[in-house]
């Protein structure tokens, strides 16, 4: 049973803000931490805002960061809001860390968006954190992905098996 929940939030489309038409996008604050609150969710979770990056913009040391990060946890599930373009390679960078469920989750469209699917994506991936072994998942599109099966289509703009 889920007790406790660390959220490692690494920026991405789903902490973007749009302040007009003809302005350029910024990362804002975390969203998880606000939507699971409206939610009236029934377990503890803390919010480490990591970094505030545009997944393109990621690179090794990053990856790294989040790695060390999320190994330094007491807790046992750890779920990574990500930009959606490079999810796939930071959830490989993350295979091997042990006692740990890891779940990478993002969103097509800001959470702040109507229709977002960033409010789906994190309830899809707090039910598969509860009920997968030790490992390292994506859950993106109402499904749960192996990160070595898995792959972004950028045309159809969903995820899908590789």
């Amino acid at each position: 049973m889920l007790q406790h929940l660390t959220i490692v939030a690494t920026g991405g489309t789903i902490d973007k803000i749009y302040f007009d038409d003809k302005s350029a996008y910024q990362i804002g604050a975390p969203q998880i931490g606000e939507i699971l609150k409206q939610l009236g969710v029934a377990f503890e979770f803390e919010t480490i805002a990591l970094m505030r990056k545009d997944s393109l913009h990621m690179d090794d040391a990053d990856r790294d960061l989040v790695r060390r990060t999320i190994a330094a946890q007491p807790h046992r599930h750890v779920l990574v809001t990500h930009g959606t373009d490079t999810m796939v390679e930071t959830a490989r960078a993350l295979a091997g860390i042990s006692g740990k469920v890891i779940v990478l989750t993002g969103a097509l469209n800001p959470a702040r968006f109507q229709g977002s699917d960033a409010v789906f994506n994190i309830g899809c991936a707090v039910g598969a954190i509860q009920a997968l072994p030790d490992g390292v998942y994506i859950a993106m599109n109402g499904r749960v992905w192996d990160p070595a099966r898995v792959r972004k289509n950028r045309e159809a703009n969903r995820f899908e098996g590789a």
